[in-house]
């Protein structure tokens, strides 16, 4: 009886698993270029313009998508005062004390 309810509950669970999860579906933003020509009365001249947009790729939430280049942007900033070998501020000295309590 313990083996029938054990096989019960294992089954039940791998069936509550396999539908958890609904995949995402994600569609990416790509460049619209629009063509527009326009003529006036005498139809002497034909004037185009063209409208480019970019969107930025980002995911079902909003949030920027890391995976792409465009949305990968570093932030450098400047230390104010000595630095560690690894480039970080050195926290033992005044300036860089006070640059922290600015930021």
């Amino acid at each position: 009886m313990k083996k029938l309810l054990s096989l019960i509950a294992i089954a039940a669970f791998g069936l509550s698993t396999t539908f958890a999860q609904t995949p995402a579906t994600a569609t990416q933003a790509k460049k619209a270029v629009k063509t527009t020509t326009t003529t006036t009365k005498a139809g002497a001249k034909k004037v185009e313009t063209k409208t480019t947009t970019t969107a930025a790729k980002v995911k079902a939430d909003g949030t920027p998508d890391m995976r792409f280049k465009e949305n990968k942007t570093k932030v450098v900033t400047k230390v104010a005062g000595p630095t560690k070998k690894d480039g970080t501020a050195d926290m033992r000295y005044k300036e860089n004390k006070a640059a922290a309590k600015r930021n």
